[in-house]
């Protein structure tokens, strides 16, 4: 995958350059786990944070994802696990759901996100009625997301396997 070719155009409106910011930020979860072994999928390497696995971060990017284009934007029920009480950081918990799969739904609601986004413009408001940001901030922020946890995603698989680059 050729990383660099998958940077949005230099010179191009703002939406392409949003969606393919974070599109690029999700290449990337991808590219960081690729090769993975599957001992690793649910190695939390963080002791304050065991949660923190890459089988739980991919849950997390998902759900979270799911909070924002559908919950926020367009308020629709918010039936994911960010929003249950109990456990407690429920997104995370994915104990035994292989990886492949955490990330064939993480596809799924990208693609989904982006049909979403597709279907509105960037300055329209969310339909939430306690918090409404504009399509644009939801992606600012997607981006801002996305790009922190593949920096950890970094750090997890360094010292899970010693893999490292810069993409």
């Amino acid at each position: 995958m050729d990383l660099y070719a998958a940077r949005p155009p230099i010179a191009a409106d703002e939406r392409t350059q949003l969606i393919g910011w974070l599109d690029l930020q999700r290449m990337l979860v991808r590219r960081k786990l690729e090769g993975l072994a599957s001992a690793d999928e649910h190695r939390s390497v963080f002791p304050t944070s065991p949660l923190m696995t890459p089988a739980g971060l991919v849950s997390h990017l998902r759900w979270n994802e799911h909070l924002w284009f559908h919950a926020v934007f367009l308020d629709e029920p918010a039936d994911n696990p960010v929003f249950q009480k109990e456990p407690s950081s429920a997104d995370w918990r994915v104990d035994g759901v292989p990886l492949a799969r955490l990330l064939d739904e993480f596809d799924a609601q990208w693609a989904d996100s982006n049909e979403i986004t597709a279907a509105h413009a960037l300055d329209d408001v969310g339909e939430d009625p306690e918090f409404q940001p504009t399509l644009r901030w939801i992606l600012i922020h997607m981006v801002e997301e996305t790009a922190r946890h593949v920096g950890q995603l970094d750090t997890m698989r360094e010292l899970l396997d010693g893999e490292t680059g810069y993409y």
